[in-house]
């Protein structure tokens, strides 16, 4: 299967099929500025020893963590079901590394899906699957203004916070160059297994 870049206003309405076809997974930065609205706010549902978060991820994600594990001591497992992306990518590196921090692990649910940052997020775990049939999306990060990965210089400082962040968590620092030549800001990218499988997406 040739994999290809859709349009991210139309992802949501074909998530659902290609869930059904493709087993993905990546990590990217900032997309389009999102403004959460009603229906895509982040939410945290827990059970057992798992927390299930869909939706877009927002400034206070630090703070929503911090408070999931202190109501939820017990919480083990993050399992991202629909993830769209953020609208933070500062709040979402962070809430990575709080994750990372709290030892807790990462999976994406099967046939769920996550996005450009919602991929950052997913890399926090410590240790981290990806469920039959879910769908993982990279694309080139822009802050909704005149600033995009494709207009600064390689060299420019913002390519390196990114890079740590992606060392940091585990991951090769071309999986940051490739995820910025996959697709533009407003479309995005779905990765094959063998693909996910090289950059070491997942531990599992």
């Amino acid at each position: 299967m040739t994999n290809k870049a859709f349009p991210i206003n139309r992802i949501a309405s074909w998530l659902p099929l290609l869930a059904v076809v493709i087993l993905v997974g990546c990590a990217a930065p900032v997309e389009k500025r999102l403004e959460p609205q009603a229906d895509n706010i982040l939410s945290i549902e827990v059970e057992g020893n798992s927390a299930y978060l869909s939706g877009v991820l927002g400034h206070d994600l630090v703070q929503q963590l911090s408070d999931l594990v202190r109501k939820n001591p017990n919480v083990t497992d993050i399992v991202l079901v629909d993830v769209p992306g953020s609208v933070d990518q500062r709040a979402t590196m962070q809430g990575a590394r709080l994750i990372r921090h709290l030892g807790l692990n990462t999976h994406i649910a099967p046939t769920g899906y996550v996005l450009s940052g919602g991929v950052d997020l997913f890399l926090g775990g410590v240790e981290r699957s990806i469920g039959a049939g879910a769908g993982v999306g990279v694309h080139a990060w822009s802050d909704g203004t005149k600033i995009a990965a494709t207009t600064l210089n390689v060299t420019d400082p913002i390519h390196a916070t990114y890079v740590n962040f992606y060392l940091e968590m585990g991951v090769p620092e071309r999986f940051y160059w490739f995820s910025l030549d996959a697709a533009p800001a407003d479309r995005v990218y779905l990765l094959s297994p063998e693909e996910v499988y090289d950059f070491q997406l997942a531990t599992q």
